[in-house]
């Protein structure tokens, strides 16, 4: 088996490191330590605290498409206040980033932290004018529509 970098260059094995653990794997496989996830974690740079929803995809997928149509019923509604809009943005920000079925680089997830950026310089009572709420609107929508596309 090809042993990448990072299983062997992790700063906490480094302290168990020696010729008779030259590399993650062996070291797991002395301790009978049969966790697989967390071994594909190690060798994929990615840390405990960066959820991947590999596993529950259909949920992730669920949640975008909810809180995409939240967000445009909230700005319908005439709902433009910083607090009434944060979280749930936020939110659709986070399961984006989370989803490893969504490139890095989809438009989408640009226009939403955009939004949450914009929202991060207001104060909870400030609200979005007439001209924000419109394109915030015309963003969302054609966001959700291109990630409905990259589903297939």
């Amino acid at each position: 088996a090809v042993v990448s970098t990072q299983s062997t260059g992790s700063a906490a094995f480094n302290l168990v490191k020696s010729s008779t653990y030259p590399d993650i794997p062996t070291f797991m496989k002395e301790y009978y330590l049969d966790c697989p996830a967390a071994l594909q974690r190690i060798e994929e740079g990615k840390p405990i605290t960066v959820q991947d929803n590999q596993g529950n995809i259909s949920k992730s997928i669920a949640d975008v498409i909810s809180l995409y149509i939240t967000l445009c019923d909230k700005l319908q509604m005439d709902m433009r206040a910083k607090d009434e809009l944060y979280t749930d943005l936020k939110c659709l920000a986070d399961v984006l980033d989370r989803m490893s079925n969504i490139p890095s680089d989809f438009d989408g997830k640009k226009k939403v932290y955009f939004w949450v950026g914009e929202l991060d310089k207001l104060s909870a009572a400030d609200t979005l004018d007439e001209e924000q709420v419109r394109q915030m609107v015309f963003d969302l929508e054609s966001s959700r529509e291109a990630f409905v596309r990259t589903l297939g």
